[in-house]
């Protein structure tokens, strides 16, 4: 579905200064190349490595470890016979030391037998222990991060209903547990030009027949009627498409199992509306009276 993603970085040095970061960011269909701020993969680690993917995360926790206990076996290996017992010999033996003292595992077959070694070990073990705080924050917080699991339909739909014009965005709650006091919000962006001919991007609220629900257990149509005080009056799918309009839909509720806040966005780019159209029903009634609903339909549009 389409969002806002930032895309590739990557850092060019300008004379002396500071290198300089050029990000890619896509918002629906339009693709933004940023310059001009420093890198901030540099100057805010711990917000860079709560947003890459848990593969790169482990990734780099363990390229890191072997780095460092790379580092310190070779200052092992600059004294005279630091470590007693040392196996194997030579540098492999100090990595293994390391590796030990830097999990504090001291198994006693090896340990540091010269005043160089202990100073050493002591240094790494702080540096193991503030590094295991470190990572141990970074995972909790990744795992406890609240994460909304709500389903968008991949197509907005232009339909009348009650014989106005009306745009429509169905939404799902895909955990199946109770959102309580969920609340919606839809704006549209789009490319504007004064009479002086001034071209800006501007944000328009669509005002919602319903921004509330109660519980948001299954699933929910949101809707926008397109009458006169609508900013999509007489709006085609060609002139949205020449104004690079966007629809941008928050969900915000609290999750009654965690009681936490959760947030799910989406954003739709104006060839994704589909206009004279409807989403075909979810919900069928068997010849029991069990009420099914079958989600697998639940990105399907029909033509009217």
């Amino acid at each position: 579905m389409p969002s806002v993603t930032p895309n590739r970085t990557s850092a060019k040095p300008v004379g002396k200064r500071r290198a300089i970061a050029q990000r890619t960011l896509t918002i629906g269909s339009s693709e933004f190349v940023t310059s001009g701020l420093p890198n901030h993969k540099w100057h805010d680690f711990y917000h860079h490595f709560l947003t890459i993917r848990w593969s790169t995360f482990f990734a780099s926790v363990s390229a890191m470890f072997l780095l460092v206990n790379a580092l310190f076996a070779c200052l092992y290996q600059l004294g005279t016979a630091s470590i007693a017992d040392q196996s194997p010999p030579g540098f492999l033996g100090a990595f293994f030391f390391s590796v030990e003292t830097l999990g504090t595992v001291g198994y006693g077959d090896m340990h540091p037998q010269t005043l160089y070694a202990h100073a050493v070990a002591t240094v790494e073990i702080f540096c193991g222990l503030s590094g295991l705080a470190v990572i141990t924050g970074l995972i909790f917080t990744r795992f406890s991060r609240p994460r909304a699991k709500i389903l968008f339909a991949k197509h907005p739909v232009v339909r009348p209903l009650d014989g106005v014009q009306t745009l429509m965005i169905r939404a799902a709650n895909a955990r199946l547990n109770v959102i309580s006091e969920a609340t919606a919000k839809l704006r549209l962006m789009r490319i504007e030009t004064s009479p002086e001919g001034y071209e800006t991007r501007k944000l328009h609220d669509l005002q919602l027949t319903r921004e509330a629900h109660p519980i948001f257990l299954l699933g929910w149509n949101l809707t926008h009627r397109i009458d006169a005080a609508s900013p999509l009056l007489n709006e085609t799918a060609e002139t949205l498409a020449a104004s690079e309009a966007t629809l941008i839909l928050t969900i915000d509720g609290v999750d009654e199992t965690t009681s936490q806040t959760m947030r799910g966005r989406n954003i739709y780019n104006a060839d994704a509306i589909r206009w004279q159209h409807r989403y075909p029903d979810l919900m069928e009634i068997d010849e029991l009276g069990v009420k099914r609903i079958d989600y697998s339909k639940f990105h399907d549009v029909e033509p009217l």
